[in-house]
């Protein structure tokens, strides 16, 4: 009984220390402003740290997310993102943002997820049909039409969606739980990897032929 108990509490104590690492860690120091010179610097999460005494205001700011964004492009859609590369500051600071600017009829931001964060969406301009999917083996759809002010979430690493319905430009702004969010569009992952996937494997995969799955490969 003694023994179960001790596995038990391992057990609890492990499943702790994961929720407690499912973002990104708690900074030990003020803050971590991100370098590529490793020359005497420190290395916390993946980048170098600046000397704090170094650090200066243009460090943690960022300009621009006023600016309307060109969306001619395939998708008709522009993320503007102020993540660690674009505000070294944010770094171990466990926050992001995006503006995302969407063209008329039909901007799409396409499917796709953040390995590393979650995500909550603002809608500013226009309408938005939003959604995600849930996990196997339920593959839910669970979405909604958005309008100027309002809010809505995407659980991290949930596939997910934002698609302009409306006639008028629309800008939705995001903060993401994590300053290195990470993005795989679905679409260019599964069809534009390099090298590329089998195309038997994607063929019996999506139940397409392997024509078909020749030519999505060639579009990416």
């Amino acid at each position: 009984m003694e023994a179960l108990q001790i596995i038990v509490s391992i057990f609890i104590l492990a499943l702790a220390s994961s929720l407690t690492f499912a973002s990104d860690p708690s900074p030990l120091q003020d803050f971590c402003v991100a370098i590529n010179d490793p020359k005497g610097s420190v290395f916390v999460n993946g980048k170098f740290c600046k000397d704090a005494k170094l650090a200066k205001a243009d460090d943690f700011y960022f300009s621009g997310l006023h600016i309307r964004k060109n969306t001619s492009n395939i998708f008709g859609s522009t993320v503007t993102p102020v993540n660690v590369a674009q505000m070294p500051g944010l770094h171990t600071l466990g926050i992001s943002m995006v503006r995302i600017d969407y063209a008329p009829y039909g901007g799409l931001n396409p499917p796709h997820t953040h390995p590393r964060a979650s995500e909550i969406l603002v809608v500013l301009e226009g309408t938005l049909h939003v959604g995600f999917v849930t996990s196997n083996p339920d593959n839910r759809l669970i979405s909604k039409v958005l309008y100027p002010g309002d809010v809505f979430v995407f659980p991290v690493g949930l596939i997910h969606f934002q698609y302009n319905i409306g006639n008028t430009y629309a800008v939705a702004f995001a903060g993401l739980s994590s300053a290195n969010p990470g993005v795989i569009t679905i679409a260019n992952a599964v069809f534009g990897s390099n090298p590329s996937i089998n195309a038997d494997i994607l063929a019996e995969a999506f139940n397409l032929d392997w024509k078909m799955v020749k030519n999505l490969q060639s579009e990416f």
